[in-house]
């Protein structure tokens, strides 16, 4: 392929195919790479697209980091024939996204905008689809599979208060927000 047709001059992101779980050990050999051939001036940062969520395992809250696209890997770098051949020849990397035939797409500054901020947890908080007096069924803890009302909702916790009727009467229990599913 001609050098003109593949040099771009400009840095832009793009995506690369991995297989699936391998992500992690894509970024660790295609750093080791630019490291020994010298290409630090032309591929600049490489990521796995990772954000932060919460989850409720065995009755506690965990927080965990969850990958966005499994089985791809961002690249910032300046396209040439040699920065590409780098990358797409790197151990696990089945290719770009884009025609490949004549020159990977790059990422448009909008989906890198959007991408970043939701890996940087801008906008996280709790978003909690429940009001006073919604049906919810407890999904999780020691009511698991009990229907319940919702009596008050604390979004800045995550937290609400239900009420689960025991014995004929009604019981108000404080739950994670992630403890129940609205019927």
């Amino acid at each position: 392929m001609p050098q003109a047709q593949r040099q771009t001059g400009e840095r832009h992101w793009y995506a690369i195919r991995t297989y699936s779980g391998y992500e992690d050990a894509v970024v660790r050999y295609l750093n080791q790479r630019v490291e020994s051939l010298g290409m630090g001036d032309k591929i600049f940062n490489i990521i796995v697209p990772k954000e932060r969520k919460v989850k409720i395992k065995n009755g506690k809250r965990k927080e965990i980091e969850e990958k966005i696209y499994p089985g791809y890997v961002l690249v910032d770098m300046i396209l040439t024939d040699d920065s590409w051949y780098v990358v797409r020849n790197t151990p696990r990397v089945t290719g770009f996204v884009g025609a490949e035939t004549t020159r990977p797409t790059p990422l448009s500054k909008d989906e890198i905008d959007i991408l970043m901020a939701r890996m940087s947890g801008a906008g996280t908080g709790f978003k909690i689809d429940l009001r006073r007096d919604d049906l919810v069924k407890i999904i999780d803890g020691p009511f698991k599979d009990y229907d319940a009302k919702v009596s008050e909702v604390d979004e800045e916790k995550g937290k609400i208060k239900v009420l689960v009727p025991i014995f004929g009467r009604d019981t108000v229990m404080e739950l994670d927000s992630l403890q129940v599913q609205k019927i």
